[in-house]
């Protein structure tokens, strides 16, 4: 639960970060400051936005992002594990790996610089029968730049960095902005204050500023987006086509989701459960439609590992994964490919 942070010490790094930005990303771009209240937008602004002809392979996005980040001084790190067994079961962010210096007031980390980390949530936005709205997933790669900084500086560096990478694979300037308020606030033992950017009218993500409350002058930042989001935002494809490709129509869309979600975590080694993390997996396996599961869930699950492989080594094969979502899910009850009592 986020509250409203008090102290001078997260006061005066808010009223620095108007001057901290404009100093960082230079003329080219207009603030507005209300109060506690910052937008930050590009002169030319309604100029139209174009679409690529070709859009780039999730290999080749990846790839792009990697040397973008790496260009600006944040070189790749290696995902964290998705089996969290902190105050989450799971891995649900990138930052994460911030954790000692957050949490504990250390000093150091458990990752530093681009991380392109595959994460489970269950907050995405949902709509009025329930099912997840476009542009949310149950589990997505959270691309995130999260590092210690030793000044308000390079926090101002960090933004101006990430318009970079955004300008190398596509994005302009212009189609971008960067708002929100500048109001600390607190969780638990961690501080900070979110900035969102947007690609038209479209959130992408966000930039926090971080610091643990019994140790203010260590600060961290933490970028980030999602890879899906990114893509959508820059192809402007139809969400459902983006994620599953030729599946978007042979299966309803939570199943599609959940398969997508149980194949990250069977093939992360989390194996259904009555509880703990692998109570999780149980949970999203049962989302799916025990119809498609007795058709067999093979094609689905080779396509999303495929994908899944690019952000690290699976430890199950793709048949191990499928059948253990065909097992637990496919035969459900007596009749033609169940099992009766």
């Amino acid at each position: 639960m986020l509250t409203r942070a008090t102290g001078s010490v997260g006061d005066d790094l808010a009223q620095r970060i108007p001057d901290v930005l404009r100093a960082a990303l230079g003329p080219d771009w207009e603030f507005t400051v209300d109060g506690p209240h910052i937008e930050i937008a590009h002169p030319h602004r309604g100029t139209p936005y174009r679409p690529p002809r070709r859009p780039p392979t999730w290999r080749e996005l990846l790839d792009s992002l990697e040397l973008g980040f790496a260009q600006v001084g944040a070189p790749r790190d290696v995902c964290l594990p998705l089996r969290w067994g902190r105050e989450t079961e799971l891995t649900i962010s990138a930052v994460q790996a911030l954790d000692p210096l957050l949490k504990d007031g250390q000093l150091g980390t458990y990752r530093s610089g681009f991380i392109p980390q595959p994460v489970v949530r269950f907050t995405g936005h949902r709509d009025a029968a329930g099912e997840l709205k476009d542009g949310f997933l149950t589990s997505f790669v959270n691309i995130s730049r999260v590092q210690p900084v030793q000044s308000m500086d390079e926090y101002g560096a960090i933004l101006d960095g990430w318009l970079t990478v955004l300008s190398q694979i596509g994005f302009h300037a212009r189609h971008l902005s960067i708002y929100g308020t500048l109001t600390p606030w607190r969780r638990r033992q961690v501080e900070g204050i979110t900035l969102r950017f947007r690609h038209l009218d479209l959130t992408l993500g966000d930039i926090v500023l971080l610091w643990n409350t019994a140790h203010p002058h260590r600060l961290a930042v933490d970028l980030g987006t999602g890879l899906e989001r990114l893509a959508w935002a820059r192809t402007r494809e139809s969400w459902p086509s983006l994620i599953y490709g030729r599946f978007a129509r042979v299966a309803p869309l939570p199943t599609l989701d959940a398969i997508r979600t149980a194949t990250l975590l069977l093939g992360s080694g989390i194996a259904p459960a009555a509880r703990g993390a692998g109570g999780i997996t149980r949970r999203v396996i049962g989302a799916i439609d025990p119809d498609v599961a007795r058709l067999g869930v093979s094609a689905m699950v080779r396509a999303v590992y495929n994908y899944w492989s690019l952000f690290g080594m699976l430890l199950a094969p793709w048949p191990a994964i499928s059948r253990v979502i065909e097992e637990e899910r496919g035969d459900a009850g007596p009749g033609p490919g169940g099992i009766a009592d």
